[in-house]
């Protein structure tokens, strides 16, 4: 059953814990050069009328239905579990081309300096598959990121997570 990621920004205050319990999870070392596979913006938008808004927001690897990140790995190491639906990697036979982070819109895969691979985001998909929320999910005391099937999604979550998108990406109207 496939799983997807919502992020309600009225519930967030970019406190970085999403990225602290990925870090966690998944013994990424910053000191080493490693990114976290989660990052947390928080913008501050200055309006016509002079207040400004902070626009909060939690982002990692999208699970693309169509990812092409799979499709750039010339040895593929990508894959979609298809049981989670989200998109995965073995990077045994990684070769450190970077081919899928450039394929990627949103940057996901990322450089390991120590070992020469690329890793990124799977989701946690070990995790979600033993019946456990991803770690970044487990860490957001707020209940602003959650992880639900695409069941759930669609009943109750689609329309705000897409009129959020629109709302985060979309420049202000100047009143």
């Amino acid at each position: 059953m496939k799983h997807v990621f919502v992020f309600d920004d009225d519930r967030c205050c970019a406190c970085s814990a999403c990225m602290m319990g990925c870090m966690d999870q998944n013994d990424i070392d910053l000191s080493a050069g490693e990114a976290c596979y989660r990052n947390t913006y928080d913008n501050e938008v200055e309006l016509a009328d002079g207040s400004i808004y902070c626009a909060y927001l939690s982002a990692a690897c999208m699970h693309c239905d169509d990812a092409p990140c799979i499709a750039a790995c010339p040895v593929g190491c990508l894959s979609k579990d298809p049981e989670t639906g989200f998109t995965v990697y073995d990077n045994t036979n990684c070769i450190g081309c970077k081919s899928c982070a450039l394929a990627c819109p949103f940057g996901a895969p990322r450089f390991r300096p120590s070992d020469g691979k690329m890793v990124k985001c799977d989701g946690c998909n070990m995790r979600v598959k033993n019946g456990l929320q991803p770690a970044c999910v487990r860490a957001c005391s707020f209940g602003a990121l959650t992880c639900v099937t695409e069941e759930e999604y669609l009943v109750g979550n689609g329309e705000k997570a897409c009129n959020m998108l629109l709302k985060q990406l979309a420049p202000k109207k100047k009143t």
